[in-house]
């Protein structure tokens, strides 16, 4: 192991989120795998993960090698730490059970069998891969924000649209960007420094987002991604990223973490503006209560 290779796995996640846009197509392949599916990369051998991935095995020993270790063994320690550590999780238990399922049940209670099954399994994944340091960096944005946009589309939009209308609920200025006739260009110009844009994305993920997410950074903006991990193009726009380590194998992806995470997001703001002041409780922009004031004093 060089001085250069990450000894934990967090070091070694933010590594593959560096190197990753200048590795080959067959290392940014094995990337994807081992970030989201790091318990079968822990697991496996060279030659089995090589299969999963779909290369050949000297490409896994060309990873190991790109990411500063002196071999694959070397670099899978780091995993088997990372498995050692979460220890018989929800998602292990679940797994265990849906390997024990009689292959090839189609029947609809079945299949609603499994996919609640994989629901649980992403929940006790969410807990663990969401850091609270940067739930509470989220969520003192919002609390603080002149504005609130959110932003999302196709398969995310349900996250969008949640947010929107929970965030409002709350009685804060929110606007949900929702592309309506081609107009997400113009939407974007109302976006004011101290404004905060929610953006959600995930893999294959929506070129109109990124772009939106790099626009408003520019204008001020304070970016908070919703996606999927490191390798995420949002992430380069973002101030915070809630990483959710979606896995893009699957062919029907769930909304169930995403939206647990949404709805995280607004009961935390909520108890963070109950404890500001009365009038940033209430979402009141700053200058309001001064010009309702002078109104009152003129009449």
């Amino acid at each position: 192991m060089t001085m250069d290779s990450a000894t934990t796995y967090e070091e070694l996640k933010a590594l593959i989120g560096r190197t990753y846009p200048d590795m080959s197509k067959q290392l940014q392949r094995i990337a994807r795998f081992a970030l989201e599916q790091p318990n079968d990369l822990a697991l496996g051998t060279v030659a089995t993960v090589a299969e999963a991935t779909e290369v050949q095995p000297s490409a896994m020993i060309r990873f190991a090698n790109a990411l500063g270790y002196g071999g694959f063994s070397e670099m899978q320690q780091v995993f088997r730490g990372h498995l050692l550590e979460r220890s018989d999780s929800y998602r292990e238990r679940i797994e265990q059970m849906r390997r024990k399922q009689v292959n090839g049940e189609r029947a609809p209670a079945g299949i609603l069998h499994q996919l609640v099954g994989e629901s649980v399994a992403e929940l006790g994944h969410l807990e663990e891969t969401i850091a609270q340091a940067d739930l509470k960096a989220a969520v003192k944005l919002m609390a603080s924000a002149s504005r609130i946009h959110v932003l999302a589309q196709r398969r995310a939009f349900p996250v969008a649209g949640y947010l929107a209308y929970a965030l409002s609920q709350l009685e804060l200025r929110t606007h949900l960007l929702d592309g309506m006739g081609g107009m997400l260009r113009e939407s974007l110009r109302s976006i004011e420094p101290g404004d905060v844009l929610i953006a959600a994305s995930f893999r294959s993920y929506s070129p109109e987002v990124i772009e939106a997410a790099a626009i408003a950074a520019k204008m001020g903006a304070s970016v908070i991604a919703i996606t999927d991990g490191p390798l995420s193009p949002l992430k380069a726009s973002a101030k915070v990223c809630l990483e959710l380590a979606d896995d893009s194998s699957k062919p029907f992806r769930s909304l169930v973490a995403p939206l647990c995470l949404a709805q995280a997001l607004v009961v935390s703001t909520g108890h963070q503006l109950a404890e500001q002041s009365p009038a940033k409780a209430k979402g009141k922009p700053a200058g309001k209560t001064p010009a309702k004031t002078a109104r009152k004093g003129a009449a």
